[in-house]
């Protein structure tokens, strides 16, 4: 009963629609060998957008981190849209999702799709992109590629429709089209 009072707290102090994570998938980030700037870059554009980042993960490429990460930001801090970075390739450590997969309870394939239809526009390699998006309880999980451009790109792709998928998985009951007259 505790846990629920802390999350009805905390949804009275922000909009919950608007909360957002990201999480960085960097072997060398997670050594220091790096600086996050892709998660920097993100959380810039989210703030920008109205979205409250209410926490930054940094883990190696491993899909089991990965899956652990989600599921606390879904399970236990209740973040609406959690946005990965890194590790969407082709490369050998490229599991990020895998780990994903692992969690989605729900696919939402058309986000990935047109992240990649945008990105193909721009550059042949978009089409090794193996990124996901899905829903864990009443989370929007999106993967997105490691580079700051690349990453800030695709979420703006799909920006213009998380203020209404968010509200659908949170339970929004309206009808989603208009009436036809």
């Amino acid at each position: 009963m505790r846990k629920d009072v802390t999350l009805q707290t905390r949804a009275n102090a922000v909009d919950h629609d608007r909360t957002a994570a990201v999480v960085t998938v960097s072997d060398r980030g997670f050594r220091g060998e790096r600086e996050d700037r892709s998660g920097d870059a993100l959380e810039a554009r989210l703030v920008e957008a109205g979205y409250q980042v209410v926490e930054r993960v940094l883990v190696p490429d491993e899909a089991p981190a990965v899956s652990h990460a989600l599921r606390t930001l879904s399970d236990e801090r209740s973040v609406a849209l959690v946005l990965t970075t890194g590790g969407t390739g082709v490369a050998p450590r490229d599991v990020t999702p895998e780990g994903t997969a692992a969690v989605l309870e729900k696919t939402v394939p058309g986000m990935a799709e047109a992240m990649r239809a945008a990105s193909l526009a721009k550059t042949p390699h978009a089409m090794i992109s193996r990124a996901l998006a899905g829903i864990r309880r009443r989370t929007l999980i999106v993967n997105l590629p490691g580079s700051p451009k690349g990453a800030v790109e695709n979420l703006e792709v799909i920006l213009p429709a998380l203020p209404h998928a968010l509200a659908k998985i949170q339970g929004d009951p309206t009808e989603c089209g208009a009436p036809i007259d």
